[in-house]
């Protein structure tokens, strides 16, 4: 359960302050009713929303009451740098109504793939997905298992196993969750080789000129040798 505080400040400077002062700013929507702003300790939401549960209980104070109300959330915006929360929105739900929620979409069985074994790359591609179920029904999050991939492999979300009332919106054979890309050491191996032949080209092209000077130099050295000749006869 979240507890926070209905609050009356609004604007940027508002919300700095309240950073400042160790909240985050939020706002909670209802389901036919007119949003409310909140302020959260920011140490409570870490704590909240690190247990990863989709759905849970957010108990307004200063707000006329009302009593613990299930919610979920509906946008989180985070800082850049820190990663921390700057600001979350939160939506009131019926339990008993259907509605759209964003899923994590984990990977399990990355170290047991023979694609990976063989040194090829594993590219997780899809993250989150986009599902619809009963507030109750909702996962925490779904995780694919891609310990039978092998090199050149793609995984999409229609193989993943399917989970009791939750349905994917889209369509899961288009949705590609990870692949598995064909290793890239023969390629650095062939760079390594063009490298090293040229390198000897370079060096081939040095030591024919170093030739060409050596000889040069003797052709001087006998010339002045004859001279010499010629002067003492």
């Amino acid at each position: 359960m979240l507890s926070v505080q209905a609050r009356e400040e609004r604007g940027s400077r508002a919300s700095r302050r309240l950073r400042r002062a160790g909240f985050t700013p939020g706002v909670v929507y209802g389901i036919e009713s007119d949003s409310v702003s909140f302020k959260v300790e920011s140490r409570v939401l870490r704590t909240v929303l690190a247990e990863g549960h989709a759905l849970f209980d957010i108990e307004i104070e200063g707000n006329g009451g009302g009593g613990r109300e299930p919610v979920i959330v509906k946008d989180q915006q985070r800082d850049p740098v820190r990663g921390s929360v700057r600001h979350v929105d939160l939506l009131k739900v019926r339990l008993d109504e259907k509605i759209q929620a964003t899923v994590m979409l984990e990977l399990e069985g990355v170290d047991e793939a023979p694609g990976v074994r063989e040194g090829g790359v594993l590219e997780h591609v899809t993250r989150e997905i986009l599902i619809e179920a009963l507030p109750t029904d909702i996962p925490d999050r779904i995780v694919a298992d891609v310990s039978g991939m092998g090199v050149a492999e793609t995984l999409t979300l229609d193989s993943v196993s399917a989970i009791a009332g939750v349905e994917v919106v889209g369509e899961p054979a288009e949705i590609v969750v990870a692949t598995i890309t064909v290793p890239s050491e023969v390629e650095e191996e062939e760079e390594i080789e063009e490298e090293t032949a040229l390198v000897g080209e370079e060096g081939a092209e040095g030591e024919e000129g170093a030739e060409g000077e050596g000889d040069g130099g003797e052709g001087q050295s006998a010339e002045s040798g004859g001279g010499g000749g010629g002067e003492e006869g």
